[in-house]
């Protein structure tokens, strides 16, 4: 079979095609022959590494935590998928050298998901860390809902902070199903017609106008959850406009890894910051995703595409370092590989 590798962080050019044997699985495994392999940020700064030429956590990593494709092979003693399931996989290359850069892989049966025959590989690609971890951001709430579904946010107001990247997307979408008035920010035209497109009933030009005053607007006793991508640029923003007994769920660093908050301000409208990180929330949240994801793909939610205000951009696999670098560079959307033609 063919596989994407790297035996040393660096640039993208440190991926490369390999020939290998097609694993077995073992106890409590599963073998997915992957169709689509999703590329998130987390995927290339784990090739990147906090610097180039050091030695990759195993002799050869196959890149690339999410994927979707057909379970072409059960271990004993695993229940609940079989051979010719459709599925989505998750963290694949967390804590192994098996991600979804090659044509098959063996991930342990939790990390493996049927995926409802309405939905496309393509959308399976794109779950996994994106949409996890937006339903975490969406369930740790001060009083708020540990699950998702119609009517579970009924009442409250979520601002999706950069509502047309991939997390942002899904946040947008998972809010909305979950009856919650979504309102999102983006940086110009283009993406404020994606963050509609993915069902966003507002979005906010940051660079235009008071940003604070135009969420204001739309919700004058503030926001209820706050979807962050960017604590650090946004922390004044969110002072002014979270609701008493908002929650500031923070999954990403962009703009600087260094918070201040004013503390008289928080601690008159008792915020919540919640910090998060899909590698060590635990199994119990992540199966709760999986299954309220689940049911929201079921009701036709977290479509991918232009049209559902998350643009593809596609290489094949022997390409799978220009798609590496297309999501560094900060490529609008879903960076997808294809690896194989057909399942």
């Amino acid at each position: 079979m063919r596989a994407i590798v790297y035996s040393q962080t660096g640039e993208p050019s440190v991926l490369h095609l390999v020939e290998r044997d097609v694993p077995e699985p073992g106890p409590g495994e599963v073998r997915v022959k992957v169709v689509v392999s999703g590329v998130n940020p987390t995927d290339w700064k784990a090739r990147a590494g906090d610097r180039p030429g050091r030695p990759a956590a195993f002799p050869e990593v196959v890149p690339n935590q999410d994927g979707a494709g057909v379970v072409d092979a059960v271990g004993d003693g695993v229940t609940g998928l079989e051979v010719g399931d459709r599925v989505w996989v998750l963290l694949a290359a967390h804590g192994r050298p098996s991600g979804t850069a090659q044509e098959y892989t063996v991930q342990p049966a939790e990390r493996v998901v049927r995926l409802p025959e309405a939905a496309s590989f393509d959308v399976g690609a794109s779950l996994g860390v994106p949409a996890v971890t937006a339903h975490r951001a969406l369930t740790v709430a001060d009083g708020g809902p540990s699950r998702l579904g119609p009517g579970t946010l009924s009442g409250r107001t979520v601002l999706v902070a950069g509502g047309a990247g991939a997390v942002g997307h899904a946040a947008i979408q998972l809010a909305r199903w979950s009856g919650a008035r979504v309102v999102s920010t983006v940086s110009g035209p283009r993406k404020a017609a994606l963050a509609t497109a993915a069902g966003a009933h507002h979005v906010v030009n940051y660079r235009e106008g008071d940003t604070a005053d135009a969420i204001r607007s739309i919700a004058p006793d503030g926001v209820d959850v706050v979807v962050e991508v960017s604590p650090a640029r946004n922390a004044g923003l969110n002072a002014k406009v979270v609701a008493n007994h908002g929650t500031v769920a923070v999954y990403a660093t962009d703009g600087g890894g260094e918070l201040t908050l004013d503390v008289r301000t928080h601690f008159a409208l008792n915020v919540r910051y919640q910090f998060l990180l899909l590698y060590t929330v635990g199994a119990e949240a992540i199966a709760a995703a999986a299954e309220d994801i689940t049911r929201a793909l079921e009701d036709g939610e977290l479509g991918v595409g232009e049209e559902s205000g998350l643009p593809i951009t596609r290489f094949p696999l022997e390409r799978a370092a220009d798609a590496h670098a297309a999501v560094e560079a900060g490529t609008v959307g879903k960076v997808l590989v294809d690896v194989n033609a057909s399942p």
